[in-house]
């Protein structure tokens, strides 16, 4: 295992307290983050910024890197490569480990059983997926952690998980044991599956109901009519009551989402489109209900309130 001075790596002192850390390694993530960095050496020091920030953040382990660091001019904390990078097996660091803080500890560290780790990933599902339970194969990747809790490398693996019928976005979903191993006989960590539920083009969710933006001739809104509207399932025919406003929300029951309890509603919203500029007979029209209806004020009660 290469001792990295993370002190110098994330320019603090070794006497500055948890919140200066956190300031300075925000920073610096910010700016060798390989996403907007420029930087030649981008992702090799954004690598070491969080492994500093992952040993410096918990006091245990912060503890145990500070004793470690002092003694890291031991014989036996120096072993030379061709790269003069400095490697231990993991039955070297418990023997130096040991030395350092005693047999007893040692003992402690090889016989304490530790739970596994817990896993998150990300899991994106469309809206049609929400009306029914879903089998879905997912693939991740185990870490395998250190002895200073770092990753040293990811394991594959892949599982047929079900995802349940009404799951909502940001909604999280526990498998038991999936995460990493435990330690001496502990028990595994398990995996969080984040539900993420994918934009759709034609529905918006507002809660547990959909709405949809109907667009209609200015004459259908104005007689009435019959339009064919999409939903999550099928195709229906929706009525439009004559004398529909622009804005109105007309109430399409249960074909909305699915919850355990109830399934939603889903809500047609009237836009009125106008036609393209128009010719000279539909101008002669125009005028003609514009002259039927001269009593009309749009902007009666415009200003008013």
């Amino acid at each position: 295992m290469e001792l990295k001075d993370y002190y110098t790596i994330l320019g603090v002192k070794p006497t500055d307290d948890l919140k200066t850390i956190k300031t300075a390694y925000r920073r610096l993530a910010r700016k060798y983050h390989p996403d907007v960095s420029k930087e030649a050496n981008a992702e090799a020091r954004f690598k070491d910024l969080a492994e500093a920030w992952e040993v410096l953040k918990d006091d245990q382990r912060r503890a145990e890197y500070d004793q470690l660091w002092q003694h890291r001019n031991d014989p036996r904390m120096k072993r030379q490569q061709t790269q003069q990078e400095t490697q231990y097996s993991q039955q070297e660091f418990d023997d130096i480990f040991s030395s350092i803080f005693g047999q007893h500890a040692r003992q402690s560290r090889q016989s304490h059983a530790a739970r596994g780790h817990d896993v998150e990933i990300e899991v994106a599902v469309f809206l049609e997926e929400t009306l029914e339970d879903q089998t879905r194969t997912i693939s991740y990747k185990l870490p395998v952690y250190n002895a200073f809790g770092l990753v040293e490398q990811e394991i594959p693996k892949t599982l047929n998980v079900k995802i349940p019928a009404g799951v909502g976005d940001g909604q999280r979903i526990r498998l038991k044991g999936q995460g990493t191993p435990g330690e001496h006989g502990g028990p595994n960590g398990d995996l969080w599956l984040v539900i993420h539920i994918a934009p759709h083009p034609l529905f918006d969710i507002v809660g547990h109901n959909l709405e949809i933006v109907v667009p209609l001739a200015p004459w259908e809104a104005a007689l009435g009519a019959k339009v064919t509207i999409p939903t999550l399932k099928e195709s229906i025919l929706l009525t439009i009551p004559p004398g529909s406003q622009a804005g109105q929300r007309l109430r399409i029951k249960g074909k909305g989402l699915v919850s355990k309890k109830a399934t939603g509603d889903l809500f047609a919203v009237i836009k009125i489109v106008m036609p393209p500029k128009p010719d000279e007979r539909s101008t002669a029209l125009w005028q003609q209900l514009a002259q039927a209806q001269s009593a009309f004020d749009p902007r009666k009660e415009w200003g008013k309130a």
